[in-house]
């Protein structure tokens, strides 16, 4: 499990060389998402170079990135900040992924084949376990993993970006909606549902447990705030 202020230059690496830009832009967001930098906390430019070890002018390229993705903003004698998240941007979150991702799990039920089914029930092994070990870190991975293959199988590659979106701004709430540790096992039992319709073929029940699972994560993130 990674620790706070880890380095996720090892998280989920990529296989291929990335620009000092691309690096830059993937940590802070990856800190952003995960709480590191929290909703309000202003960012030095300086003080973000000298902790990634990268020059300024990669994090100021990767900050112009981050304000067109909606993660960070720039107010007036304060410089830019991580952007507040707000009951509003909650709801509307949540009504947005019941829509699309509602649609997802119907297409993926009628799509999938059997390599996605594989890789829908490797996640949800690792998922029992992080779950019982509270291993939110791994936890958020491996639902991202989930969602990703879910997107994969419905074979849209605008729904499959409109979710990657979806998901980022999910991730920066996903914390809060965790504090709960029997939430953990909850979230993974939802998700073996939505892979049971898949397996079955049942579009119609598909959509209905993912929709069932995404407003359980709202109810779930209501109580803490």
């Amino acid at each position: 499990m990674l620790e706070r202020g880890a380095s996720f230059r090892s998280l989920e690496a990529e296989a291929a060389p990335r620009s000092l830009r691309e690096e830059a832009y993937d940590i802070i967001k990856q800190r952003i998402i995960r709480g590191l930098y929290r909703p309000g906390e202003a960012l030095s430019e300086a003080v973000v170079s000298s902790s990634l070890s990268l020059g300024r002018t990669p994090v100021r390229q990767a900050f112009d990135r981050l304000m067109r993705d909606g993660l960070v903003e720039v107010l007036p004698r304060k410089g830019i900040i991580v952007r507040p998240i707000t009951a509003d941007e909650i709801r509307d979150m949540v009504h947005v992924r019941l829509l699309n991702e509602g649609f997802c799990a119907r297409l993926a039920a009628e799509r999938a084949d059997q390599a996605v089914l594989g890789v829908l029930n490797d996640t949800l092994d690792q998922s029992h376990k992080a779950a019982r070990d509270s291993d939110i870190e791994t936890l958020m991975v491996l639902d991202r993993r989930f969602h990703a293959a879910l997107a994969s199988a419905a074979g849209n590659a605008v729904l499959s970006d409109i979710l990657s979106n979806l998901h980022d701004r999910s991730q920066r709430v996903w914390f809060l909606s965790l504090r709960e540790h029997q939430h953990h096992a909850r979230v993974v039992e939802e998700h073996a549902g939505i892979v049971a319709a898949i397996s079955a073929r049942d579009a119609e029940g598909a959509e209905a447990v993912m929709r069932a699972h995404i407003l359980s994560f709202a109810e779930n993130l209501s109580r803490q705030l």
